[in-house]
């Protein structure tokens, strides 16, 4: 039952990265140390990268070539974003039912776009410091078997809203609130997981979370966002001749986005639905250390107005527990 406390906890710490655009893709359950690794209370240390390239514009469920649209256009036309993601994070689980964690990401976004009635493209390069999580969780519905818990917590605005295009027609001008380091807003966030064995070696979890501002700043309120993640462990694999262990794990993630709202915000192309596949691998070198990676890919992407969608995200990480 340790065992299982303690993957659930995993589970709980997830550090969702403050991904701002509405076609980022952010259910991604990136924590791949949710599989029982842990045996007993304790603190853990988290440092994650994840690389979410968007460079295919959509509308609705339909790819559109930019070349097929004639200059200078209508409406903006975005080229392509890079989205970089250094997240450090400190979870801490006493020995009754109650956690927190803490998480901070270090946010680096180049953006290429081609502005309303302008024929050349503007640049930005945001970077700083994103927008701290704080997540409170008590598992005090566990049975025999399995872990069930609830989340609660705050998004703090740390994250700079004041970033300029850096050149092209557009230079000093501000950039989309959307494709900002920060919110600007302090958001709340409410969840539940739950863990179970289903035999010796295989695991299911299940997490869902849902995410939305409580108030505007600045002319602009971001939209409410709703995340689920089903995923499945393999517990069986043993890291060559040593003590270490390698643990696959496969997850079905969905998200639903609501579009911003406010006279600072792109309402017109926020918000959609997208729904992605994501294999990964955990490495356990030690009793204290483990190193994760993985891959998530696009099932499904709807999206309103016209934005930029992924193909897939990158993500990487070690873990330190003491």
């Amino acid at each position: 039952m340790r065992a299982l406390v303690a993957a659930a906890f995993c589970a709980a710490l997830t550090p969702v990265s403050a991904f701002a655009c509405a076609s980022c893709g952010c259910t991604f359950t990136s924590d791949w140390l949710s599989q029982g690794l842990m045996t007993q209370p304790g603190q853990a240390v988290t440092v994650r990268y994840d690389y979410v390239p968007q460079t295919r514009l959509q509308s609705g469920t339909d790819p559109i070539d930019p070349a097929s649209i004639a200059l200078p256009p209508e409406r903006e036309i975005e080229r392509r974003t890079d989205n970089h993601y250094l997240t450090i994070a400190y979870d801490r689980q006493f020995a009754s039912d109650w956690g927190f964690n803490v998480a901070l990401p270090i946010v680096w976004r180049p953006h290429r776009t081609i502005a309303e009635d302008t024929a050349t493209e503007t640049r930005s390069n945001g970077k700083g410091i994103g927008d701290m999580r704080l997540m409170l969780r008590w598992q005090g519905l566990s049975r025999p078997g399995s872990v069930t818990g609830l989340q609660a917590g705050l998004t703090l605005p740390t994250g700079a809203f004041h970033r300029t295009f850096s050149s092209g027609p557009e230079a000093d001008e501000p950039i989309d609130r959307g494709l900002q380091p920060g919110a600007g807003t302090v958001q709340a966030l409410l969840g539940a997981y739950h863990y179970r064995r289903l035999s010796s070696n295989l695991a299911l979890i299940m997490q869902g979370q849902l995410h939305f501002a409580l108030h505007s700043r600045e002319g602009f309120h971001p939209g409410t966002v709703g995340e689920a993640s089903l995923s499945f462990q393999y517990l069986g694999l043993k890291l060559g001749n040593t003590r270490g262990r390698l643990i696959p794990e496969l997850q079905v993630n969905t998200r639903l986005s609501g579009r911003d709202s406010g006279p600072a915000s792109d309402r017109e192309n926020s918000g959609g639905e997208q729904v992605y596949i994501a294999p990964g691998m955990t490495a356990k070198l030690s009793p204290t250390l483990s190193l994760y990676a993985s891959v998530q890919v696009p099932l499904y992407q709807r999206v309103s107005g016209y934005q930029l969608v992924l193909r897939m995200i990158g993500s990487t990480g070690l873990q330190v527990r003491f």
